[in-house]
């Protein structure tokens, strides 16, 4: 499997050229994008035609991760006669926040077919989907992707996530665990749903990935510093991704 970092932003910054959650995840023939967050979409390009993709898979409804399917929707739409479609998973009520954006009904459909995730377990294409329910919204998801034939180590993705408890289950070991870390070293604010290094340490001991990749760092966090404490705990491998970052796993 290979992956491709198209954005790993928070929900705000001042870095420039920053984007949004977007997490590409190729494996043969086969292409998952896991989010789509602001200035993303323009990314796909570089690695794949954005129609080609099997599926974007979107981990809860905060904009910063699935935003730029407004971006998606009009390409789709506009750029092909006949029209292009895209498969998307989300939590439920996607296309009415679609919708909405534009006070237009029916503005999702027209070129996306979304389908609620739920915790469940899919094949599509050459990969595996397992999708789980984590902390962070009422409806928020980490997800594990995997070669169909199990032939190799797989990825885990945290989305957003303020329990490494509901993480743990996805990883198996040696597998790649792609985990945000928005609060850096911590502490962060009491009841939000978000995780610090020291929390992804114990996790990544816990659980014994083949490599741990921080993302979604908040602005005024040290990364540095951020790396050093998820080491002190993880005797692994341990980076920042960041947009353009492009990895075999």
């Amino acid at each position: 499997m290979r992956l491709s970092v198209l954005g790993a932003g928070p929900a705000y910054t001042d870095v420039y050229d920053s984007a949004g959650a977007a997490y590409l995840v190729m494996h043969g023939a086969t292409s998952l994008l896991l989010d789509l967050g602001h200035g993303s979409f323009s990314r796909i390009f570089a690695d794949r035609q954005p129609e080609a993709l099997d599926a974007v898979v979107i981990s809860h409804l905060h904009p910063d991760h699935f935003v730029d399917l407004v971006p998606m929707r009009h390409y789709l739409r506009y750029e092909f006669n006949p029209p292009r479609r895209m498969r998307v998973l989300a939590p439920s009520g996607l296309d009415g926040r679609l919708d909405a954006l534009h006070a237009e009904p029916g503005f999702a459909a027209q070129a996306l077919d979304t389908e609620v995730l739920g915790e469940a377990t899919r094949t599509i294409g050459e990969l595996t989907l397992e999708s789980r329910k984590v902390w962070h919204t009422a409806e928020s998801y980490a997800f594990r992707v995997a070669p169909a034939n199990g032939d190799g180590p797989g990825l885990v993705y945290s989305g957003d996530c303020g329990s490494i408890d509901d993480l743990a289950p996805l990883v198996r070991p040696g597998d790649a665990l792609l985990v945000e870390v928005a609060f850096g070293v911590g502490p962060g604010p009491a009841g939000v749903a978000h995780l610090t290094g020291p929390q992804v340490g114990e996790l990544a001991l816990r659980t014994r990935p083949g490599r741990v990749l921080l993302t979604h760092i908040l602005l005024q966090r040290n990364p540095e510093a951020t790396l050093a404490s998820v080491a002190s705990l993880y005797d692994g491998p341990v980076s920042f991704v960041w947009p353009g970052t492009r990895l075999e796993l």
